[in-house]
């Protein structure tokens, strides 16, 4: 990744001999267990230390290979599944040692643990990076596995194994606290990630940081594993996974498909409704930690003590809460739309993990219970960041989501009043995900989902026939329909906005070399004149599958045409010699989703790299949530370049000109005498640099301070 200072080979040979020496500690460190923290301390300590480095991996892992991927929402979710996968294969694995008996299963974790070791440091190798054409799910999938695999499923492995080894050595009730315990680590380690580790620290010091607090795990749970088989072996309590004291009954089928609903449940609503909300805003680490920290504070609450979960609030509250997110999944209002999700968020999940907290099981079967926990968790992520993308054909998930919740909790309320509401309240959801369903697909022509998001096109008959191209919820270019117009820029584009002026305050006798993040309909190749040359740098197969079938930009254009598949930015890495582009335009937003990788620093020294001494960079800033202005303002600055903002807001009254949309577009740029053309002159306006806020770096940006 760029701007990571390079491991040295030293580097690497010191850190096993660094991971056996501290393993030298281990009787130490099992003499102190013994003798201070009493019984029950070990196990909290190890629990709580492997829970934290569990979700402290998720976001650092995640921001290494989300540039990788085009800084797209679905990176995360794939993440998701990657975890919740793993949680799951850490779980079975607890369940299924556990009928090894204590000594063998204690010692096939110990060498697991060892053998762990060989794979730090946690940093994702630069050869993963694509080039554009693989298949970006299961590339992720399988760098995560090779990455982080055998660490983090070994960390998954710790809180229901650690329980048993508790159980089978005191032969007494199994906390179910230390399952809150590990939650609120886990919470700790999101929470922290982007207070007080991201802001300080680069990829490369976190995940050095990282493996060595992974080594101090190591030691300590492999002490406490060792110091539990020998307290049983002296104590002579050394038993079969089978043996209890408790004579309580195994759990029916039944109730062990109920576990497993509830927490598919929660999992969906927490994946759902963080793409709803990443999908619109922007991919950044803390959009992905707001949603998982409310998660986990409803197992923390639920499993900490039976106060916390009211059942009749939590149920009273999703009543009216289900529809009225499903009457709400259009909104265009941020703040409102923030609050009514997360909040839904919260009582959805307290209502799910309140119910699996109700129905655990004796001590004697906690493995299974957290076997078919995670089994939920693994379902409800692949349901929503594998199978929904393979099946639906737009965002629907979400509504699908909600009408699902109120099934599930109409079918776990008693008495009639109470199944009357909640069945009325699942048909009214249905109702209203329906009628969303049935305006976002109004007027539409073709459909198509792929990694990196829905596009659609839609036609528009009067006052003049129009065709518009729609990724998420926002146009991405438009055409307007008939030969005598077909090749006419309209939209962000028209004449009136920055790329329009800016092409008309170019020098006419010049063939332009033009380089643009982001294809949309390509509309930007309207401008394209004999001589010309012009490259589209595009992610999405999809884009380019419509841009080419839907519009005819790309064909009419008289400038001589390129389109390279993959990141813009990776692909800018690859090239040389440098490009010299008199153009660079940077468009490749998802909706109103901020691919904030390429607005860093280390992103604008390599558009400068390939841009002409008197080039131009255009930057799309026109953002309903976001305001990018000040952001690249300062990266001008760095670069000692010019920025000045081109709004233009088209008139729409009389219905005329309904193909031209309103845009605020940032001119970068040192050429001087270009920003005095008069057509660039009368509108264009320096942008205000924001002293307070920093530049934007590939390890470092804070996406709070420049919301709307």
């Amino acid at each position: 990744m760029q701007g990571w200072s390079p491991i040295s080979e030293y580097d690497r040979a010191l850190f096993p001999v660094a991971s056996l020496f501290a393993l030298t500690l281990m009787p130490a460190i099992q003499q102190a267990f013994a003798a201070r923290l009493g019984s029950i301390k070990p196990y909290a300590i190890t629990i709580f230390l492997s829970a934290f480095l569990l979700f402290l991996v998720q976001p650092i892992i995640a921001k290494q290979i989300l540039p990788w991927f085009g800084g797209s929402a679905a990176v995360w979710t794939t993440c998701l599944v990657f975890f919740q996968s793993t949680l799951l294969a850490g779980y079975a694995y607890a369940d299924v040692t556990n009928r090894l008996g204590l000594r063998k299963q204690t010692i096939l974790h110990i060498a697991l643990l060892l053998l762990s070791l060989a794979t730090l440091p946690i940093i994702a190798s630069t050869g993963w990076k694509p080039s554009g054409e693989e298949e970006p799910i299961g590339r992720i999938l399988l760098l995560l596995l090779v990455t982080i695999g055998l660490p983090y499923f070994l960390l998954a492995t710790t809180t229901p194994l650690l329980q048993a080894w508790y159980w089978r050595r005191f032969e007494a009730a199994v906390p179910y606290r230390l399952f809150a315990l590990s939650n609120f680590a886990s919470l700790l380690a999101l929470l922290g990630f982007p207070v007080l580790l991201e802001p300080f620290l680069s990829l490369p010091e976190l995940g050095w940081t990282w493996s060595g607090l992974y080594v101090v795990f190591v030691v300590i749970c492999a002490g406490t594993g060792w110091m539990s088989l020998r307290a049983s072996e002296h104590a002579g309590v050394a038993k079969e996974a089978t043996a209890s004291i408790s004579n309580a009954p195994a759990p029916t089928l039944l109730l062990q498909l109920l576990w497993l609903v509830l927490s598919a449940m929660g999992s969906v609503m927490l994946l759902a409704i963080t793409n709803h909300v990443t999908q619109n805003i922007s991919s950044v680490p803390f959009l992905w930690v707001l949603p998982l920290s409310l998660y986990l504070i409803t197992f923390i609450l639920c499993f900490d003590h039976p106060r916390w979960y009211k059942r009749w609030l939590f149920i009273a509250l999703l009543i009216p809460g289900i529809p009225a997110m499903a009457h709400y999944i259009p909104s265009h209002d941020l703040e409102f739309a923030a609050i009514l999700y997360f909040s839904g968020l919260f009582v959805a999940c307290m209502f799910c993990h309140g119910e699996l907290a109700r129905l655990k099981p004796d001590p004697r079967f906690l493995t299974r219970f957290y076997l078919m926990l995670s089994l939920g968790g693994a379902i409800g992520a692949v349901l929503i960041a594998i199978v929904a993308p393979l099946t639906l054909r737009g965002y629907f998930e979400i509504g699908i989501a909600l009408v699902a919740l109120a099934l599930v909790l109409f079918f776990q309320v008693s008495g009639m009043v109470a199944r009357v509401i909640t069945l009325g309240a699942a048909i009214l959801t249905a109702f209203l995900f329906g009628e969303g369903v049935r305006d976002y697909l109004d007027d539409v022509r073709l459909m198509a989902r792929d990694f990196y998001g829905v596009v659609r096109t839609r036609d528009r008959a009067t006052p003049v026939p129009y065709r518009a191209m729609l990724h998420g919820s926002i146009v991405h270019g438009g055409q307007l329909l008939g030969d005598d117009f077909k090749n006419t820029a309209s939209d962000y584009f028209g004449p009136t906005s920055g790329y329009g002026r800016l092409f008309a305050s170019l020098p006419a006798d010049k063939p332009r070399n033009i380089g643009v993040i982001g294809l949309g309909a390509g509309v930007i190749a309207a401008y394209g004149r004999p001589g010309d040359t012009l490259v589209f740098y595009e992610i999405s197969p999809t884009v380019v599958d419509l841009a080419q079938r839907e519009f005819t930009f790309l064909k009419d254009t008289q400038a001589k045409t390129q389109l390279i598949m993959g990141d813009g930015r990776l692909s800018l890495e690859r090239e040389s010699p440098p490009r010299q582009y008199d153009i660079l335009g940077i468009d490749a937003f998802s909706g109103d989703s901020i691919p904030m990788h390429l607005v860093t620093r280390e992103a604008m020294q390599l558009y400068v790299k390939h841009l002409a001494e008197d080039g131009v960079i255009v930057f799309q800033a026109t953002n309903r949530y976001v305001n990018l202005m000040p952001v690249i303002k300062r990266l001008a600055m760095e670069v000692g370049m010019e920025a000045v903002l081109v709004s233009d807001s088209p008139d729409h009254q009389s219905g005329t000109a309904y193909w031209y949309s309103s845009t605020d577009q940032v001119l970068v740029t040192r050429n001087k005498a270009l920003l005095e053309a008069p057509r660039l002159k009368e509108v264009a306006t320096p942008i205000e640099d924001n002293k307070a806020l920093p530049t934007f770096t590939d390890h470092h940006h804070n996406l709070f301070k420049i919301l709307k």
